[in-house]
């Protein structure tokens, strides 16, 4: 694996802690400013909505732009965002903080996939897409644990400043080692909205919505599980929350690795087990052991799709991929904002902390539906039958390419 993918990773990385961190710091942020908790919860919606919107329009904005240059410009952007954070005098200029970092999380990762796919050989680029998505698997391991420390140590505001730095150091990556690679000839917004008109491309990305949505249905609302049912003290959940991460960075591996081998069978796989391990969940929750095992379990199979997934849009959309890749980084988010307000509803109507457990099970299984269709799609077409961006048939797939 190149080194320019260690650059992206570290981007990642930084990306990963600011998404996350907040949600381990929303106490002393809302003590701060004198909020309440709900509001400060602001920080974490205002990111989601900022990544979903900010994927296709920075994107968009960067479609004239060498794809090299754009990621420094995204990675600036993030490090300002992260500033503005860490300064901010008012709470409503840090919300806006963190959506200026949020704006730069979906095209990074879009334009990063697309970027990492094309420093190695066709087998190994799922492979190098889950090398950079390391970096955001990382985080929940060793920068959201870290960033919650020092935060709640020396004050929240050092946290921002030092992922602000990590920015620094993923920008100087970027320019040092990630090459300048050529732009694409004649690929131009038409041809990447075109994407959107290819059945496969949206059944990916809806796959996307489902499958992850299912992991944060519960994970959304871990530590009142694990308190409340399982029985762990409060102090517990960030441990807990590192079991998760490990599973992360193990499961985004092996989805890298298997990805490129068999793709929708690793799709079938890891949903249908995702699925299955969130509906046992509701019975596992109730033991201390078994939960934490669980919680691993989950972050294994939920990252798991991830660079299927991934490829899976830059395959389909073959020949404009930048803006489909980037739009399914919104997806996450998007599925990320739908299960926990689908989680958040059963709750509320008395169903109890593992309700949205089944939510994520239903989630995960609609997604495998989803995933059955679209093969089942591909087969009927044929490959050499199938429309993709632009309208050019599969077998002018590399003229358009190149």
């Amino acid at each position: 694996m190149p080194l320019a993918l260690l650059a992206l990773a570290i981007g990642a990385f930084g990306i990963g802690t600011t998404e996350f961190v907040i949600m381990g710091l929303l106490p002393q942020v809302a003590g701060d400013f004198g909020v309440s908790i709900p509001t400060a919860g602001l920080l974490v919606t205002g990111y989601a909505l900022g990544v979903v919107i900010g994927a296709p329009l920075m994107t968009v904005l960067g479609t004239k732009i060498p794809r090299k240059r754009m990621l420094m410009l995204l990675m600036g952007l993030f490090i300002v965002g992260n500033l503005l954070s860490a300064v901010a005098p008012s709470f409503s200029v840090m919300l806006i903080g963190r959506v200026v970092a949020s704006l730069a999380h979906g095209a990074f990762f879009g334009i990063g996939s697309v970027v990492a796919a094309e420093l190695v050989a066709p087998d190994k680029k799922a492979g190098a897409i889950a090398m950079m998505f390391t970096g955001l698997t990382v985080a929940n391991v060793v920068g959201v644990p870290l960033g919650t420390l020092v935060g709640q140590s020396v004050g929240w505001r050092v946290t921002f400043a030092i992922v602000a730095g990590l920015g620094v150091i993923g920008l100087v990556g970027i320019a040092k080692l990630v090459p300048d690679l050529p732009k694409p000839e004649g690929v131009q917004l038409r041809h990447e909205l075109a994407a959107f008109k290819n059945t496969q491309v949206l059944l990916a990305m809806a796959m996307t919505v489902l499958g992850f949505g299912g992991v944060f249905a519960a994970i959304t609302y871990i530590a009142p599980m694990m308190t409340h049912v399982a029985g762990f003290a409060d102090g517990s959940v960030t441990w807990l929350l590192v079991l998760f991460g490990l599973g992360m960075v193990g499961g985004n591996l092996i989805g890298g690795k298997f990805a490129d081998r068999a793709l929708m069978p690793m799709l079938y796989v890891s949903l249908g087990a995702l699925a299955v391990v969130l509906a046992l969940f509701t019975v596992t929750a109730h033991n201390k052991i078994a939960a934490a095992v669980t919680i691993a379990l989950i972050g294994a199979l939920g990252f798991a799709t991830v660079p299927p997934l991934q490829k899976r849009v830059l395959d389909q959309a073959h020949g404009a991929p930048t803006l489909a890749s980037a739009v399914n980084i919104g997806a996450f988010n998007l599925g990320n904002a739908l299960s926990a307000w689908l989680g958040g509803i059963v709750i509320a109507a008395g169903l109890g902390y593992t309700a949205p457990n089944w939510v994520g099970a239903a989630l995960a299984a609609a997604a495998l539906v989803l995933a059955i269709l679209s093969a089942a799609l591909e087969r009927r077409t044929g490959a050499h039958g199938t429309v993709v961006a632009g309208g050019l048939p599969s077998e002018q797939r590399t003229v358009a390419h190149h």
